[in-house]
C-alpha cells in the first residue's frame, strides 16, 4: 500500500483529504498564493519542520542515498551550493560525522556556498566559490585529503525562460563535475541536479567516461510538475 511521506497510509475508506486553502490577499499576486498553498499542503514541508531539517530538499538526498548508499560512516563529503544547509544535515547523520554511531567510522561533511549558512552541527560551512582556480586546494586542505562524495542541489537563477534556464543549471552542473574530478577519491560519487531540456546528453558522456555508473534519478520528495530530476555517478575512475 502507498504510503505517504510521514510514513501514515492513505489508502484508509472514509479519509478526507483536508487541504489548507489560501485567499488571495489584497497587493498580494496570484502565483504567490499557489506557492504558498502549494508549501501549506506539501507533506514533505511539513515533515522538514517535524523533523528539524531546514527544507523538503533534504527528503531528496535522503532518498537518492537510500537508493544508492554513498552517505556511509567515514565518508568525507563535499556539498557545492550548501545553503540553507538541509543537505548538510542529511550528510552528518549517515557519514556519522558527529560519532553518535558507536563503532562506526566518523565522516566529515564540508559545505561551500557564496553566501554564509548558518551553522550545521557536525559539518563545517565555507564561503568560497567553487569556481575559483584554487577552490579544489582549498577543498582538499579543509578535508584533509580527497572527497568520498561531491553533491550538488545548485540551480542557476531563473530567468524565466525555460530553455534558458535548462542551459544554465546544464553549464553549473558541468562545471560542478569537473570541480568533482579534481577533489574526489578513486570509487567516489558525484550526485547533482540537473533539468530536463535536451542538453542533458553531453554530461551524460562527461560522466560515463570517468565513472562505472551514471544514472538519472527522479526521488519521490521531487515535486512531479517540476523538470528536476538527479544524476548520480558512482565509481569515479581517477
Amino acid at each position: 500500500m502507498a504510503k505517504t511521506p510521514s510514513g501514515k497510509n492513505n489508502s484508509g475508506r472514509g479519509q478526507r483529504d483536508l487541504k489548507v486553502k489560501v485567499k488571495t490577499a489584497r497587493g498580494r499576486k496570484l502565483s504567490s498564493t499557489r506557492w504558498l498553498e502549494r508549501q501549506l499542503n506539501d507533506p514533505y514541508v511539513k515533515r522538514a519542520q517535524v523533523e528539524g531539517y531546514r527544507g523538503r530538499a533534504a527528503f531528496k538526498i535522503l532518498e537518492l542515498d537510500e537508493k544508492y548508499r554513498f552517505l556511509v560512516p567515514g565518508a568525507r563529503v563535499v556539498d557545492l551550493g550548501c545553503a540553507p544547509g538541509g543537505w548538510l544535515q542529511v550528510a552528518v547523520k549517515r557519514v556519522n560525522a558527529l560519532g553518535e554511531r558507536s563503532g562506526k567510522r566518523i565522516g566529515t561533511v564540508l559545505g561551500v556556498d557564496l553566501q554564509e549558512v548558518e551553522p550545521v552541527a557536525g559539518a563545517e560551512a565555507h564561503v568560497l566559490d567553487f569556481m575559483e582556480d584554487d577552490a579544489d586546494d582549498k577543498v582538499k586542505e579543509w578535508l584533509g585529503g580527497k572527497a568520498d562524495v561531491v553533491m550538488s542541489d545548485m540551480a542557476a537563477s531563473s530567468s524565466g525562460h525555460k530553455q534558458t534556464d535548462h542551459m544554465r543549471i546544464m553549464a553549473l552542473c558541468e562545471t560542478a563535475a569537473y570541480f568533482a574530478f579534481d577533489v574526489l577519491e578513486e570509487g567516489g560519487t558525484f550526485v547533482a541536479k540537473v533539468l530536463a531540456g535536451g542538453a542533458e546528453g553531453d554530461l551524460q558522456k562527461l560522466l560515463k567516461q570517468k565513472f562505472d555508473k551514471v544514472a538519472n534519478v527522479k526521488p519521490p520528495a521531487s515535486r512531479s510538475d517540476s523538470s528536476e530530476k538527479f544524476v548520480v555517478a558512482t565509481g569515479f575512475r581517477g
